[in-house]
């Protein structure tokens, strides 16, 4: 699973992840659970409907296959699975009950996502797991906990039936080593702030944590430079540039804002670095999110692997 800060590329990079564990022909299975149709908007594709399609080819002969889940239809397929209900749940779909159910218990969306994870992680066809990775573009670190955790309560509060036994089903493997949480995050304050809040919460309610991936890094400029005006004039004048004193002032101003900036950068990764956890950078796109840059990134996930 992968969450991160809104704004932080965590559905670029569940894609690229995606990508890189399809890589020497494995099929993984891409999932979002928030409605947003971020994985068809990125691989500029029609909204997704509830069925798996193939988005992308992997190298090596791998593919990748696409869900959007929707809770409605998961409980349609939840009540056919489990009560025979096929017929009779979409009569309940038509009265506008199925919902009602999901609003009057927000809980329940979140069982039945988790729900629907569960099962095509364990789906199996001619004797072997029908996918080798899924990977699901998560709800936001300020929701991950409480999206994570919604079976296990549900399980303790369910005392018999299907329900109890669905729900210990998802949660016991949410927490089994076949899970890793990766959480996304920039070189800044706030996302690495709810990095940090994000993963002690996901430790106290047992869940396997990956890697950090810190997403969109560039290569620093100007480390240890120095930066005065004596210098500036120099290059400038080898460049064939204007040297007045404005110019000369204004560009001395902005290396030092960078490099203040880059000693924040520096501070930021220790905070990271003492997560214990693996750290993973990955490089701004500097054409935007695009196939290849996808593939980018892809290969900069299989490298650090």
């Amino acid at each position: 699973m992968v969450t991160g800060k809104g704004g932080t590329g965590k559905t670029t990079v569940a894609a690229a992840l995606a990508i890189a564990l399809a890589t020497g022909g494995r099929r993984v299975l891409l999932v979002e659970v928030e409605g947003r149709q971020g994985i068809a908007q990125l691989f500029e594709l029609p909204p997704l409907p509830y069925e798996e399609r193939i988005v992308a080819a992997a190298p090596g002969g791998g593919e990748v296959r696409a869900l959007a889940i929707d809770a409605e239809q998961a409980l349609l397929e939840y009540l056919d699975m489990f009560y025979r209900l096929g017929v009779a749940g979409r009569a309940l779909q038509k009265m506008g009950a199925v919902d009602f159910a999901t609003t009057i218990a927000p809980g329940m969306r979140d069982v039945l996502l988790t729900g629907k994870l569960k099962e095509a992680v364990t789906r199996t066809g001619d004797g072997r797991r029908v996918y080798d990775a899924v990977v699901v573009d998560a709800p936001p670190t300020g929701r991950i906990g409480r999206f994570l955790n919604v079976t296990a309560e549900t399980a303790r509060l369910a005392k018999v039936g299907p329900i109890k036994s669905q729900s210990e089903g998802v949660s016991a493997v949410l927490r089994s080593p076949m899970t890793a949480i990766h959480v996304v995050t920039l070189l800044e304050e706030m996302p690495v702030q709810e990095t940090t809040d994000a993963i002690d919460e996901l430790r106290g309610l047992g869940i396997p944590i990956g890697s950090v991936i810190v997403n969109a890094t560039l290569p620093p400029m100007l480390a240890g430079a120095r930066v005065n005006q004596a210098e500036l004039r120099r290059g400038l004048t080898r460049a064939g540039l204007p040297t007045d004193r404005d110019t000369l002032a204004g560009l001395v101003a902005e290396a030092k804002a960078y490099q203040t900036r880059l000693g924040v950068e520096a501070a930021l990764r220790e905070d990271l670095a003492a997560l214990g956890r693996p750290i993973v950078e990955l490089p701004a796109l500097i054409d935007g999110v695009t196939r290849e840059g996808l593939d980018t990134l892809a290969r900069a996930l299989l490298d650090a692997s």
